[in-house]
């Protein structure tokens, strides 16, 4: 059997319960706001009758409170309440956002239907984002923080691209049964897409769990990595194992 003496992600990283806990949180929260995003973009062209520059514009308050909390407010709040306070209350606000998204009806307005969830979605990304990438860091090493803040943007890429291919097949199904069965297109899209945005929300709830019975105060997780042993020297590149 073969070992490589210095491999690409060494497993001890994941001995820490902030680095894996924040991976899996990462993945469980990006696949429920991808598909919010791709979804919500459809029932906006397809239900309410929206144009691309529309749907752009649409989507425009998610990035503005997005971006304003994550440069100028959310290092703020981790440094006064700590990353994993306001973690938790970032993500429940994706899922309530999520959960107003499920009642959004065919003949929906902007202003009172897609408004509010734009909003929340924007606070809550811009709150529970940072404060997650904050809680990965704190877990691994200063040899690892690189490491560290790889996997948790590669779980994004999986979470995201995992979650969308399994909502929008389900949302898919939804629709398809609906219409096999004489409802109209507009309800039967707004059906699948309220299936979608439930399971979203569903996984969101997940990682919450997840927060709440795995991670760890940043400081305690920094006393913990500072009280392991250091790996060893580098060997050669392989060794064989008897």
């Amino acid at each position: 059997m073969r070992r490589v003496a210095n491999p690409l992600i060494p497993l001890r990283i994941f001995r820490s319960r902030n680095v894996s806990g924040a991976n899996v949180i990462q993945a469980l929260s990006v696949a429920g706001m991808f598909g919010m995003f791709f979804l919500g973009s459809l029932y906006l062209q397809r239900v309410l009758g929206y144009d691309a520059l529309e749907i752009g514009l649409a989507f425009l308050p998610v990035t503005i409170v997005m971006g304003t909390l994550s440069i100028r407010y959310s290092d703020r709040l981790v440094m006064r309440f700590g990353a994993r306070r306001t973690l938790l209350p970032g993500l429940a606000l994706i899922v309530i956002g999520l959960g107003l998204f499920t009642q959004a009806p065919v003949d929906g307005g902007y202003a009172r239907h897609v408004l509010p969830p734009m909003i929340l979605f924007g606070f809550g990304a811009g709150l529970s984002f940072p404060a997650l990438m904050t809680l990965a860091m704190s877990g691994a090493t200063r040899d690892d923080a690189g490491l560290a803040s790889g996997l948790v943007n590669t779980s994004a890429q999986v979470g995201g691209a995992l979650g969308l291919a399994i909502l929008a097949t389900l949302s898919a199904g939804r629709s398809e049964n609906l219409l096999a069965d004489g409802e109209a297109a507009a309800s039967a899209l707004t059906s699948g897409y309220h299936l979608a945005f439930a399971i979203g929300a569903g996984l969101v709830l997940a990682a919450i769990v997840v927060a709440v019975t795995v991670l760890q105060p940043e400081g305690k997780a920094q006393a913990e990595v500072a009280d392991e042993p250091q790996p060893v020297a580098a060997q050669p590149a392989y060794s064989e194992a008897a």
